[in-house]
């Protein structure tokens, strides 16, 4: 496999592309009718990169429409919820097909889920507390600035909305005109936005769409915000188009119109990658290209448009069941037997004898995500365990005859429990996707993306085994992925957040009891050879410009570069000890948040900017970790590891 790639990720036609991520693979869905004469395209990737045709999704309605726009699949307890719209163009209306794979069949349920005259681009956003929401584009003819924008109403099911749907984003500025002199509509000056796409980033959320005119170098993507989805009013929007612009947008002779886009998690899990099309150099189709999407403070960035190699999307350090044993009470590991066993990236465990499939941890700090479901007529209980040599840590167990899940875990020498009730409607025969993170002592659960608790739970000790478990049942587990780093946003003081004084200080380096010569250096997670550091900083803070200091690649033996920042006459530049300082763009601020990457792999260390290569450090030989020079004080907002 090669380290990089070029966008379009896939050459041939593929419009307002989605993409969904199930049993640890990838689904495209887009607009049109495709050349088995069935509507919607699907493609199949593993990796978001190498992309595989599957056929049409849906037979064409009675009727004969002409236009069949924008599909997006939602995953819900066990069927595929395809939401499309269809009509002539004029009248449009969003229904919703349903399938039992992601690659279809889709039939469509006879739903009509919209009444206006023009409804499209629907899209389903999935809260914390599972309530689901639907966003989709409508007219607005009676509007300060006549177009089309978006708009938001609550379903009480996947069927069925609650039919109160209120203007989330309509058009502000002149960025977002359509047309002029729009003939069609009697020459109203018309606006759009449309292509709504939402995701929540502590405690927020983040409207994504398209707004303007592909053929006009304003056209782009941007995105609204707001802290509540039941505000009366509108979202906050953030590009005006002078003095903000969108996230995606044009570049002449390279990249022409990136809009439409959809956002999925990586192969590792941790990355979200924006999905958006894009008009080929002669302007006849649309393809699909992928970038690395983030936040810097509270500012959503897009590593885009690209059009030179990227680096590849990072893989998860273990995928599937090879490495898992089975295990069975009073014997030792072994092969996983025919009651036990891995096919097809499944894993199957019959349930009958108290046995486990068991993964000898090599990491302290990792993110995993598995899916999991009851495979017999009478499910048991099913989940997975952490362990310490022969002790139980932690364990999540549903338990579907009491509809609830069971969380379990050791504090010092005391048990404690916890009782999760499962949603009525919770079916136990279909896959559901269980994500947990460890960070050394610390756990953090979500099933089906609700969170099991508000905040991390603290263990008794660090865990070196993973159980999957089935009992009084078989059970099916299928997607696994594990993947080396950790996430902190610094919500707690550094010292309470799992970071460590380093055993080893140069000489004069002060104690955290003793500051008085310079601060100590706290590192966090496991030494890793190779992988990529993210790092948010915002440098004029509270007044103060200077004195944030980190090391990117800190070797157990303390080496490693230093850096820092500063602000020259000309603009700011970043400090790597004695080395040639790397200057910052013009247009770099301090006084927003920024982010800086850091890729790691053998003795050189790439520097980026966002997506701007600065240059190349040299680092130490050997397995690493990132240092940060306490305090860290409201400088540093973010670090997060990834192993490559």
């Amino acid at each position: 496999m090669t380290d990089t790639y070029v966008n379009p990720v896939y050459p041939g036609s593929f419009p307002d592309p989605f993409v969904l991520k199930y049993g640890g693979e990838y689904y495209g869905y887009c607009t049109g009718i495709q050349p088995d004469d069935r509507c919607f395209g699907i493609l199949r990737s593993p990796d978001l990169v190498n992309w595989k045709v599957v056929g049409g999704a849906l037979p064409p309605l009675p009727g004969g429409h002409p236009m069949y726009w924008a599909p997006e699949v939602l995953y819900y307890n066990g069927l595929f919820y395809m939401y499309y719209s269809v009509g002539n163009e004029t009248f449009m209306e969003i229904r919703v097909a349903t399938a039992a794979q992601p690659g279809g069949p889709f039939q469509d349920s006879g739903r009509t889920l919209t009444s206006q005259q023009f409804a499209i681009d629907a899209h389903v956003f999935k809260d914390d507390d599972g309530s689901l929401y639907l966003f989709y584009a409508t007219d607005f003819l009676e509007y300060s600035r006549i177009g089309t924008g978006t708009v938001m109403d609550r379903l009480l099911d996947p069927f069925t909305p609650e039919g109160k749907p209120r203007p989330v984003t309509r058009a502000r500025y002149d960025w977002q005109v359509y047309d002029p002199n729009r003939a069609e509509k009697g020459g109203a000056r018309w606006h759009t936005i449309e292509g709504s796409f939402v995701l929540k980033h502590r405690r927020k959320y983040y409207q994504m769409f398209s707004g303007g005119n592909w053929q006009n170098l304003s056209y782009g993507v941007s995105y609204a915000v707001t802290d509540k989805l039941d505000r009366p009013d509108e979202w906050d929007q953030v590009a005006d188009g002078e003095k903000v612009f969108p996230v995606l947008r044009t570049i002449p002779g390279h990249v022409i119109g990136p809009g439409h886009n959809s956002v999925v998690r990586g192969p590792d899990n941790r990355q979200l990658y924006c999905v958006y099309h894009r008009w080929d150099e002669k302007g006849h189709v649309r393809q699909m290209a992928i970038d690395p999407l983030d936040w810097a403070g509270e500012r959503l960035i897009v590593l885009g448009p690209s059009y030179q190699p990227q680096s590849f999307p990072t893989l998860p350090a273990i995928s599937g069941f090879a490495h898992f044993q089975a295990q069975k009470p009073g014997q030792n590991q072994a092969a996983l037997s025919d009651t036990s066993q891995a096919r097809d990236n499944i894993l199957h465990l019959d349930g009958s004898d108290g046995g486990a499939a068991v993964l000898n941890l090599n990491y302290r700090f990792f993110l995993l995500e598995i899916e999991l479901k009851a495979s017999g007529p009478k499910p048991g209980s099913y989940g997975l365990g952490l362990y310490r040599d022969e002790g139980s840590l932690f364990s999540f167990l549903i338990e579907p005859g009491n509809n609830q899940a069971r969380l379990t875990w050791l504090v010092e020498n005391s048990t404690r429990e916890q009782i999760l009730p499962l949603a009525e409607n919770f079916n136990p025969s279909a896959y559901h996707l269980l994500r947990l993170e460890v960070r050394g002592r610390q756990l953090t659960l979500a099933l089906d993306d609700i969170p099991a608790q508000p905040g991390p739970l603290r263990l008794a000790g660090e865990a070196n085994a993973l159980h999957l478990i089935s009992q009084a049942g078989p059970a099916a587990f299928a997607g696994f992925a594990l993947t080396p780093g950790f996430e902190d946003f610094f919500e707690s003081e550094l010292q309470n957040s799992g970071w460590q004084p380093e055993n080893t200080r140069a000489q004069g380096e002060s104690s955290p009891l003793n500051p008085a010569v310079s601060p100590t250096i706290f590192t966090r997670g496991d030494p890793l050879e190779n992988y990529e550091l993210v790092i948010n900083v915002l440098l004029e803070a509270a007044g103060q410009s200077e004195g944030t200091r980190f090391y990117p690649a800190r070797a157990r033996d303390a080496s490693g570069p230093e850096l820092s920042f500063q602000r020259e006459a000309n603009g700011w530049t970043l400090q790597a000890g004695q080395e040639q300082p790397f200057s910052l763009p013009s247009d770099f601020e301090g006084s927003v948040h920024q982010q800086f990457r850091f890729r790691k792999q053998g003795q050189r260390m790439a520097v980026f900017w966002e997506s701007h290569f600065l240059g190349e450090l040299a680092v130490t030989p050997g397995p690493a970790r990132v240092g940060l020079a306490a305090p860290v004080g409201k400088t540093i907002e973010m670090v997060r590891v990834t192993a490559l």
